[in-house]
């Protein structure tokens, strides 16, 4: 027999085993048929699919920032609080000074890390107390004391973690995208620079797959719709473009980076700026066509910590707005668009899709068949 769980765990869920499972180390046999089995796990990729196909599985999302806060002002500070004495004296915490560790000392779904460096804050918080106290004369008396932010960073030290920064100004070839991670949402930067050289699109940044087929989808749909776009039909001769998605030590992959990948593209071939307070999230077809994405409560959390003033998505998930708190949407202009074409005047400032020849010939049917009409009248007065 295999020794690892995920092979006695297949044994125990099958129903066809289960009712006389035999525990190897007992030497049993015993029923398991009737019992209810509850497991969790923190990821969901490293569970074998014949496993997952013998379960029910319920995916609990991490916990967002202002819960975070909460949990701890209700549950780990006092809990902490009493454990190290420090409850026997004035001593509290603001709510800044949780938040700063939430955001700069933990980077987790749930609060494990974060009862960890809030019991580092008391331990250490204890021993200044235990130092005041033992110059005083009257030891018992109580302690004034209040952790701020600043008393975070002298106990924990210089901050782990730190708010990735977006362009602030419109820049050329610079586009903010929003990304999911296990851990919550968070920015994704996303930049592209042409130059004089062979005809190539490169990528950098530790991408997956998923992320390097969205970017030449993207690529694809530009070279497509050029002329509507406003780019010279050989705009792409003797250039190449090289895109990269900083923090290259990181992997990243997903489908939801082509609308970002796609107006990066454009902003670096056409060099217009891209608004810097502007953020989008959104798989792309070939045709031009915005196909809905997941983990949208924790984008738009990341887009509102990050400052991001308007955020695009595909039109197919303003259904889910509705179960989003509204705390989340505070200060948020939300765009929904289904297709490409709608996000350009929203990204660029003052775009006004070009006049193609097309349009161009059916303005100037309807102006000669207004003129004809207005002839045609005239010589019926």
């Amino acid at each position: 027999f295999r020794g690892d769980p995920s092979s006695a765990m297949l044994e125990v869920l099958d129903p066809e085993q289960n009712h006389t499972f035999n525990d190897h180390y007992l030497d049993v046999d015993y029923d398991l048929s009737q019992v209810m089995f509850i497991t969790t796990a923190n990821v969901r990729y490293n569970i074998p699919l014949p496993l997952q196909d013998r379960m029910e599985i319920i995916e609990l999302p991490g916990y967002l920032e202002f819960e975070k806060l909460e949990i701890a002002k209700r549950h780990i500070v006092p809990k902490q609080f009493s454990f190290h004495g420090l409850d026997k004296h004035n001593i509290s915490i603001t709510d800044e000074a949780i938040h700063k560790v939430i955001t700069e000392y933990t980077r987790e779904a749930g609060v494990r890390n974060l009862e960890r460096e809030i019991a580092t804050i008391c331990r250490k918080t204890a021993r200044d107390v235990i130092l005041e106290t033992s110059k005083k004369k009257g030891r018992r008396k109580k302690i004034s004391f209040e952790i701020t932010p600043q008393k975070v960073e002298e106990f924990l030290g210089v901050p782990k973690f730190r708010l990735k920064q977006h362009e602030k100004e419109p820049k050329i070839g610079s586009v903010t995208g929003l990304a999911w991670t296990s851990v919550g949402g968070d920015i994704l930067n996303v930049e592209a620079t042409v130059m004089t050289g062979p005809e190539r699109l490169t990528l950098t940044g530790q991408l997956g797959n998923v992320m390097k087929e969205s970017a030449q989808a993207a690529m694809s749909y530009i070279r497509s719709h050029a002329k509507e776009l406003g780019l010279p039909q050989q705009f792409q001769k003797g250039k190449e473009i090289h895109i990269h998605l900083p923090e290259g030590a990181i992997p990243k992959d997903g489908p939801s980076a082509g609308i970002t990948l796609a107006m990066a593209i454009y902003s670096a071939f056409s060099q217009k700026a891209a608004l810097g307070d502007v953020a989008m999230t959104g798989e792309i077809t070939l045709r031009g066509n915005v196909l809905p994405i997941g983990g949208l409560n924790e984008k738009l959390l990341a887009a509102q910590r990050n400052g991001i003033k308007k955020v695009i998505i595909p039109s197919e998930n303003e259904k889910d707005l509705t179960e989003i708190k509204d705390d989340v949407k505070k200060g948020l202009e939300i765009v929904p668009v289904s297709t490409i074409m709608e996000a350009f005047p929203h990204v660029f400032q003052g775009w006004k899709k070009p006049r193609t020849s097309r349009t161009a010939s059916k303005a100037a049917v309807k102006s000669s068949t207004k003129s004809k009409t207005k002839s045609t009248t005239k010589k019926k007065k």
